[in-house]
């Protein structure tokens, strides 16, 4: 091919951060994102929408319920989801009902897990063996929490909710059977009232929960818990407890009988708690200084196979940090012996002492996020984060560059106009699934256009598994890397081959801005007098026999 035409056949992508009026859709794809189906809910609104890395529909699921928070693909191809139903339960993050929708849109199970005294909110999990974790709030009179050992001070006049987990396995059309159940209503301890039998000191009891802890007042929502997540592995349980800015791990290998007690299960701990961490000072191993989560989001163990698998990733949304209210991605590391149980000293907190890694974007911080919001690891190490409060989503690699954002344009009344601000934009948390999902296989994945009316041109290419990114190591070159990218003033080429190496520098307009460069690896190229926009980037021996083309944005 020749060297002057290579570029415009091999990379593209939108780069819409120029475009003036732009409010939603893409903003930005680089080759270094990666590939793959985004699936989101828009909170206020019906259809969940499953896009392209260009930000085009290729399927979509109508459900006569706004969604009740979350969904989720299956490896038949179906969608579960949730939907926000009228219950005696209205507190943020109600669901109450699950349905499944098979790959064309028909419904094909629902039920409801709403009555008086239970109510799904905020998540369900889908299991391996096809049942449902289900995250629900059960009801307590004020006088049960009272005789439970609830200082009256702090119980609300409308009773408590406390939190329950229950297993189900689907049946039918609508119906469903509890094969399994957890109630944090069994695992108290209190130092209010000597009279009841779970009167105790937290201190010596970390495994319990302070009934008469209330970070965030006495709320009737008294835990307000918003992530299950099950570990196939460990076959373990993880709740996330905003109000307690905590992530629960619980034992899922006991019965429902053992469930509700002390013993019991692979860890011998029965529905105890087997591990907590975030703010030790909920029970009493540590101070305000000591705590880590701030009313945070989505907490999973990072998926067997990923990156960093096995440990624990956080959307901490960080409102009343000291310092400034401020989001982060937290990552943790539990310590685990050698029977996979948790370490604890007498009397101090759970470890770690530090996180293993986190990411808050720097000095703007541009992503903060009161309240809900959600991230996932990428199988080539990437971070995927859903500033949900925005409906914004964006990606970052091993470098912390931003390579993939995009912002829902779905309202309460569903897609808007570019150019406009969709009102009620909210998105819990959104999930990426690559081409080789087993329930993407023999989907027709062609694209259907945006979602957003009245859209931006867009000339956004799809980069297969194939194209080389800015970061990876490609055919030809070892450990090559080009950074930063986007580019401001400068940028460095950098690799550990010796062999004598050159580069070309071609605008997307076709304007040549190096040609045969000599490639002097860590020695930054000077970009500052270039006009904004994408370059394409070709490292090559003298004889352009080994070569391989990389994308760069100057902003």
């Amino acid at each position: 091919m020749d060297r002057k035409t290579y570029t415009l056949a091999i990379l593209f992508t939108l780069v819409t951060h120029m475009l003036i009026g732009q409010t939603v859709g893409l903003f930005l794809n680089d080759s270094a994102s990666y590939n793959g189906y985004t699936l989101f809910s828009p909170t206020g609104y019906e259809t969940t929408y499953l896009i392209d890395n260009c930000g085009e529909l290729v399927n979509s699921w109508e459900s006569n319920f706004n969604a009740g928070q979350i969904g989720y693909l299956l490896e038949d191809g179906s969608l579960l989801r949730t939907g926000r139903i009228n219950s005696s339960f209205n507190g943020g993050g109600s669901g109450g009902l699950l349905e499944i929708y098979n790959w064309e849109g028909d419904l094909t199970w629902s039920y409801i897990y709403s009555t008086d005294e239970h109510h799904q909110h905020h998540d369900v999990e889908a299991l391996p063996n096809g049942n449902i974790l289900i995250l629900a709030w059960e009801f307590h009179e004020r006088d049960e929490a009272i005789a439970s050992g609830r200082n009256p001070a702090q119980a609300s006049q409308s009773g408590i909710w406390s939190e329950q987990v229950v297993e189900i396995k689907p049946i039918g059309a609508n119906d469903a059977e509890i094969v399994w159940e957890w109630h944090a209503w069994d695992h108290l301890v209190q130092d209010f009232d000597n009279t009841v039998i779970n009167f105790g000191q937290v201190v010596d009891h970390p495994e319990l929960i302070n009934f008469n802890f209330t970070p965030q007042g006495s709320s009737i929502d008294w835990i307000h818990a918003n992530s299950v997540d099950y570990n196939p592995e460990l076959d373990q349980v993880m709740i996330n407890c905003r109000n307690f800015e905590e992530l629960w791990i619980i034992d899922h290998s006991t019965t429902t009988s053992e469930s509700s007690g002390h013993t019991g299960g692979n860890q011998g701990k029965g529905g105890d708690l087997l591990y907590r961490w975030g703010n030790p000072i909920a029970y009493n191993r540590g101070t305000n200084d000591d705590a880590v989560f701030y009313v945070q989001h989505d907490s999973h163990w990072i998926t067997e196979g990923l990156p960093d698998a096995g440990k624990i990733i956080v959307f901490n949304n960080g409102a009343g940090r000291p310092g400034g209210s401020r989001s982060s991605i937290d990552i943790v590391a539990p310590a685990v012996d050698s029977n996979g149980g948790y370490l604890l000293e007498d009397d101090v907190a759970y470890g770690p002492d530090t996180l293993y890694w986190s990411y808050d974007g720097g000095d703007d911080n541009s992503f903060y996020a009161q309240r809900v919001s959600g991230a996932e690891r990428m199988p080539n190490g990437n971070t995927l984060i859903c500033v949900g409060v925005i409906g914004e989503f964006f990606e970052i690699n091993a470098q912390e560059e931003i390579v993939w954002t995009y912002r829902s344009p779905i309202s309460r009344n569903g897609p808007v106009p570019q150019g406009q601000v969709p009102s009620g934009r909210d998105v819990f948390r959104v999930y990426r699934y690559d081409s080789d999902f087993p329930g993407l296989a023999g989907r027709d994945l062609s694209p259907m256009g945006p979602l957003e009316l009245n859209p931006l041109p867009n000339d956004c290419v799809i980069y297969g598994d194939s194209v080389p990114t800015a970061t990876d190591q490609v055919a030809g070159f070892t450990d090559l890397k080009i950074y930063p990218n986007p580019v401001f003033d400068q940028f460095s080429i950098e690799t550990e081959e010796y062999i004598e190496l050159f580069f070309d520098v071609v605008s997307s307009s076709g304007v040549q801005m190096f040609r045969n460069q000599e490639l002097k690896s860590g020695i930054p190229v000077p970009v500052s007098t270039w006009p904004s926009g994408i370059y394409f980037i070709q490292i090559h021996t003298k004889d352009y026999l080994r070569n391989s083309t990389y994308k760069v944005i100057k902003i």
